[in-house]
């Protein structure tokens, strides 16, 4: 089997963020370090040049590929939940709920998991993304819609 090459040139790559800018409205907004938990928020600042190359890196990744805005919000959130990150996981399920994934679609995704990462794991990840979706519950009750 060939390998494809691949040409990450210069050019290549600044192109590549030509598109991700052309994208905008379908990846992520760059986050502001300000907005970031205290030691993410903490990098940024003391380290601002290698947190724009991460943001650009994000940006770049987002608009690589054919895949729409809920859906690569929900893959990262799997990702976070399988990499069992409660703060990735509160990170993706706020951006999430601000882009209007309804609160069941986020848990369907703990539920998933369940066969690949364990059901401890999964259960773990659900109460995470439950922390913040019972938060946002406007009932102010914590049922589940």
């Amino acid at each position: 089997m060939t390998r494809r090459s691949r040409d990450f040139s210069t050019p290549n790559v600044n192109a590549l963020r030509v598109d991700a800018a052309a994208m905008s409205e379908e990846t992520e907004n760059p986050i502001d370090p300000e907005e970031l938990p205290s030691t993410a928020g903490e990098f940024a600042v003391e380290y601002p040049d290698v947190w724009d190359r991460y943001a650009d890196l994000g940006e770049v990744c987002a608009a690589s590929g054919p895949i729409d805005g809920e859906t690569k919000r929900l893959v990262k959130l799997a990702l976070a939940v399988a990499a069992q990150s409660e703060g990735a996981v509160h990170s993706h399920v706020r951006r999430a709920r601000d882009e209007g994934v309804p609160p069941e679609t986020l848990r369907h995704v703990a539920v998933l998991s369940i066969p690949t990462i364990g059901f401890p794991q999964a259960m773990a990840a659900l109460s995470w993304i439950d922390d913040l979706v019972d938060e946002g519950d406007d009932t102010g009750s914590g049922a589940r819609e």
